[in-house]
């Protein structure tokens, strides 16, 4: 009967070290999965700055694209509720007279004889960055009327989104868009 004890003992024995065996092994895996190291950190942080560096610039310029985008939007429906006045009222609004002819009738010369009680358009916007836009009729070189945003600056002539935005085509534009 001994020799049964001290079998089951020693298979109790190896049990108990076999499951000593495996939790000290879960315990390791826990420990070497508990977090990060500061190397790895600073190589997301690195890697993580790279790309920001690389692509920040062109998301950056995006806002100002749209704003230049939305000018020219701005401009083609103003373009088109003038064309609807000119059918009405024979002719466009003149520079006195304003872009405001487009959303009250207008006095002054030439008179707005069949001026739409509803107006053609409801408010007259300001261009993307909060200027207002110029109007002129007759427009430059013949042109029946003109609407120029200013661009980005404000101010006359410029380049890229200071560009001046305008209601008709600029020759070096028409050959750069061909």
């Amino acid at each position: 009967m001994k020799s049964n004890e001290l079998n089951q003992l020693q298979i109790q024995n190896d049990s108990l070290h076999g499951k000593l065996t495996n939790m000290r092994r879960r315990a390791q895996r826990r420990d070497a999965q508990q977090g990060f190291t500061l190397i790895e950190i600073m190589v997301v942080v690195v890697i993580i700055g790279i790309l920001a560096a690389l692509i920040g610039p062109q998301i950056m310029s995006k806002p100002d694209q749209a704003r230049v985008q939305a000018a020219k939007s701005q401009i083609a429906s103003l373009s088109n509720a003038l064309n609807l006045y000119r059918l009405d009222n024979h002719n466009y609004p003149s520079t006195e007279q304003g872009l405001e002819a487009l959303v009250k009738q207008p006095s002054g010369f030439p008179e707005a004889k069949n001026w739409d009680p509803e107006g053609y358009f409801a408010n007259v916007p300001e261009d993307p960055w909060g200027n207002p836009y110029i109007y002129l009729s007759p427009g430059q070189e013949e042109r029946r009327y003109d609407i120029i945003s200013l661009g980005a600056d404000g101010q006359e002539g410029g380049e890229g989104v200071a560009a001046d935005i305008t209601s008709y085509v600029n020759p070096e534009e028409e050959q750069a868009q061909n």
